[in-house]
C-alpha cells in the first residue's frame, strides 16, 4: 500500500523511474493534506467560548473533512492501480487487423478506468476547497493561515489531477465520451480555481491587515 509508506519513502519512489505512484497519486495525497489542514482549523476552533455559536457546524464540517481525507487516501491507491492495465494495453501487439481491433477495444476500457480516479480526485478537491472556505470564514482567527495553506494545496491537487484526466482523454478514440469527461473537468477547474484564489486572497488580506 502506497499510503503505508513514510513521507520519505513516498518522495523517493515518486522521484524514481518506478511508474507508480505518479502525478495522480501525488495529487490525491496533496488533496488529503490540504483537507487535513482545513480540518485542523476545526479542531482548533471547537471548545473555544468565542466560537461557541459555530461549534455544532464545526463538528459537522470536521466529519465531512474526515470523509474527504479518507476518500483521497483511497484515491492515491486507486490511481496507481489503474496504471498497470493501461501500461499493459499500450504494449499490446497490433501487427494484424485482429490485434489492432483487440487493442482498440481494450484501450477504450482502460482509458475510461484511468480517467475515473483523477476525475474523482478533482471532485473531492472541489469539496475540500468548499470546506477550506468555510473554515477560513468561521474558524479560529489564530488558525486562519492553515485554511489558506489548505486551499492552496487543494487547488494544486485539483489542477494536477486534471492533467491526468486530459492525458487519458486525449488518447481516447471515443471523442464524445472524451469531451464529456473534459467538460466536467473544465467546469470544476473554471469554478474552483477561482474560488481557491479568492479564499487565499481573503486569508492573505486578513493576515496582512489589508481588510482592517
Amino acid at each position: 500500500m502506497i499510503t503505508d509508506s513514510s513521507c520519505r519513502e513516498f518522495v523517493e519512489i515518486l522521484s524514481s523511474k518506478e511508474p507508480v505512484p505518479g502525478g495522480g497519486s501525488a495529487s490525491a495525497l496533496l488533496g488529503a493534506i490540504g483537507t487535513a489542514l482545513g480540518n485542523m482549523v476545526g479542531h482548533l476552533t471547537v471548545g473555544k467560548k468565542k466560537y461557541a455559536a459555530v461549534e455544532d457546524e464545526m463538528h459537522d464540517m470536521m466529519d465531512r473533512c474526515e470523509k474527504i481525507q479518507h476518500d483521497m487516501l483511497n484515491l492515491v491507491e486507486r490511481d496507481a492501480e489503474a496504471f498497470a492495465p493501461l501500461a499493459k494495453a499500450y504494449g499490446m501487439p497490433r501487427d494484424t487487423e485482429e490485434q489492432k481491433r483487440e487493442k482498440e477495444r481494450v484501450m477504450a476500457i482502460v482509458l475510461q478506468d484511468a480517467c475515473a480516479a483523477p476525475l474523482e480526485i478533482m471532485r473531492k478537491c472541489c469539496e475540500a476547497i468548499d470546506m477550506c472556505e468555510e473554515f477560513a470564514n468561521k474558524g479560529s482567527r489564530l488558525a486562519i493561515s492553515d485554511a489558506g495553506v489548505g486551499v492552496v494545496f487543494c487547488k494544486a491537487a485539483l489542477q494536477g489531477a486534471s492533467l491526468n484526466v486530459f492525458i487519458n482523454t486525449k488518447a481516447m478514440k471515443d471523442r464524445e465520451s472524451a469531451e464529456r469527461i473534459n467538460d466536467e473537468a473544465d467546469s470544476m477547474l473554471f469554478e474552483y480555481t477561482v474560488k481557491a484564489d479568492t479564499v487565499y486572497a481573503q486569508v492573505q488580506a486578513s493576515l496582512r491587515g489589508w481588510d482592517d
